[in-house]
Order: structure tokens, then sequence, then C-alpha cells
């Protein structure tokens, strides 16, 4: 009974069980909890620099940036959020009395628009593609677009933490993070079975990434978002809070980027013979997509360059398997796996 086998084989089972235990309890505050300890991780510098200010009280640093935090969180997204929902359903609503009332004849409407009219009849003549079938085509492509929008849209704007309730919990849970967190990173790092001088070095790197994906990644698509949403309310196109939710999605892949969003602005307004605000809107979306070449090399460390690759396998798989926090989930455990087996894979070179 008194064996190292038996010692070691009580000890790991009652880690499994300890552990699938935790997983039952904590399971339905998932996202809570995630959303909690993001956001410390983000606001442990401000947290740090109210501690030195408030002369080492850090109960009370991390109690005001608790206060804070919904209020800086809450009210834009209830605005946002109300936009979003108003404008989503009168954009798909009028999409669909669009593409119904195309009708039998639909493709000789589009006659007087100088790009587009000439493209459809010559596909009604050549394909054997008629109105009857672009119609249903474009009503059923439109829906499906329409309601996948809505959905990841609605879910990062609306539903970024779930419920009301799990907000509550997450902004709770924040106060404990900011104010015992650091002190909790330094215990579970002690655990970790390597030399003290590359475990510190290890969690530094990590934490770098961490920055880049965030500062990176995330904030530069939330500013193209914005721009993007900004330059359409200019041209005078309607529902420009969901297109520039749109682009900030779009904003986050390797390729297209907000580009897929303003670009067809431009060819919207240029058929209906707007040749101003479609040279304006042109102009202002260079601007936007350019933009990304300025403001992530001043996000984002050298150190902690992201792959095209990583960013965008990640946001599509963080975003089906997590909902809005896999956006920032996807890309960082992806980066994170990376840049640990190439740290370690650095670290287990021999010396020259």
């Amino acid at each position: 009974m008194d064996s190292l086998f038996y010692r070691r084989s009580f000890a790991i089972a009652t880690l499994l069980l300890v552990g699938y235990l935790l997983l039952r309890i904590l399971a339905p505050f998932l996202g809570p909890i995630v959303w909690a300890a993001f956001l410390a991780f983000m606001l442990h510098p401000l947290q740090q620099h109210w501690t030195t200010r408030f002369d080492g009280r850090s109960t009370l640093a991390a109690a005001l940036i608790t206060v804070l935090t919904p209020v800086a969180i809450l009210i834009p997204l209830a605005v946002i959020g109300g936009l979003f929902a108003a404008q989503a359903a009168e954009l798909a609503s009028r999409a669909q009395e669009f593409v119904l009332g195309l009708g039998a004849g639909g493709l000789t409407q589009f006659e007087r628009y100088p790009l587009i009219g000439p493209a459809l009849q010559w596909l009604d003549a050549n394909t054997g593609f008629g109105a009857q079938d672009l119609r249903d085509w474009l009503l059923s492509s439109g829906e499906s677009f329409l309601k996948w929008g809505a959905t990841i849209g609605g879910n990062v704007v609306v539903g970024a933490l779930g419920t009301a309730f799990g907000f509550m919990i997450a902004i709770v849970l924040l106060y404990f993070f900011v104010r015992d967190g650091a002190g909790w990173v330094a215990r579970g790092t002690r655990l970790i079975p390597m030399q003290r001088e590359r475990r510190d070095g290890l969690i530094e790197h990590l934490a770098q990434v961490t920055r880049a994906v965030v500062y990176g990644s995330g904030i530069t698509a939330l500013l193209q978002g914005a721009a993007v949403g900004v330059g359409f309310a200019i041209a005078g196109l309607s529902s420009y809070v969901v297109f520039g939710v749109l682009a900030a999605l779009f904003a986050l892949l390797p390729f297209g980027g907000a580009a897929l969003v303003w670009a067809p602005g431009v060819l919207f307004l240029a058929a209906q013979g707007r040749w101003g605000m479609a040279i304006f809107l042109l102009i202002w979306g260079l601007g936007v997509s350019s933009a990304d070449n300025l403001l992530r090399p001043m996000l984002v460390s050298s150190r902690a360059e992201i792959s095209t690759i990583t960013v965008f396998v990640g946001v599509l798989g963080g975003a089906a398997a997590f909902g809005a926090i896999g956006l920032i989930v996807g890309p960082l455990v992806l980066t994170l796996a990376t840049a640990l087996l190439d740290y370690m894979d650095e670290r287990s070179e021999p010396p020259a």
C-alpha cells in the first residue's frame, strides 16, 4: 500500500476526478470566466499603475477598474446593439422585397444600369441562366448570408457575454482576477518543471504574443470596421452599422479584409449612377484597407509577429467552436501553440 506505484496512481486518479468535477461545475460559466480572465490580463498594466498611484492599495485599484469596465463596455454595446438589430431587420426586409420583386422579367429593370445591365443581358442570352433562376439564387443566397451575418454580428455586438446574468458573473469574477490574478499566475507558473530563467522567458513571450493578437488583429479590425461604417454613413448608404460590424469581422481575415464590404458598396453606388459618392467611398475604402499596414506594426511588437494563416484558421475555427469569444481565442490558441513550439525548439538547440 505504500509503494510508489500506488501513490502515483492514487494521485493521478484523484487529479482526474477533481479535474472532471471542476469542469462540470465551471462549464456553465465558461464564457464569463474566459471573458473575465481576458479582460483582467489586458487590464493588468492599468491595475499596476493605479496600485502604485494609490500607495499600494491593490483592492481599491481593482474595485475602481471593476466599476468602470461595465460602463465602458455596456453602454457602447447597448447603443451599437440596438442600432445593429434595427438596421439588420430593415436590411433583411428590403433585400427580400427586392429579390421577390424581380419576378419573371427581373433582368429587364437592370438595363438602365451601365455597369451591370449588359453583363446580365449577356448572361441571360448565352448561359441559359434565366431571370427565375437568378431570382431563386439571389433569394436563397441573400437569406443565408444575411442570416449568417446577423447571427455572427449579433453574437459579437449583443451576446458577447451570453446573457445579463453571464455579464454580471464576468464582472464579479473580473474583480478577483484583477486583484489576485497576478498572484495566481505566479503560483501556477512555479509548478512548471522548467528552469526559472527559461520559464520566465516563456511566460513573457506568450504574454507578448497574446497582446499582439489582441492589439494587432482585434483593435485594428475594430478601427477598420468603424471607419467603414462612417464611410457608408457619409455616402448615404443605409445599414451602415451592420456593414461596419461585418467589415470588422472580415478585417480579421488575411485576404480581402474590409474590402469585401466596402468594394460592393462602391459598385452599388456606381450602378445607381452616384459617381461622386462612389469615388469618395473608393478612396475612403482604400485608405481604410491601407491603414492595416500602418496600424498593425504600431500595435504589435516586432518580436511577436502573427502568421496570416494562423489568424485565418483561428478566426473561423474559433468562432465556430466558441462563438464570439472564439474570434479572439481561436487565433490566440493557435498563435500560442506555435510560439510555444518555436520557443522550445530554440531553447533545445545546442550552443554553437
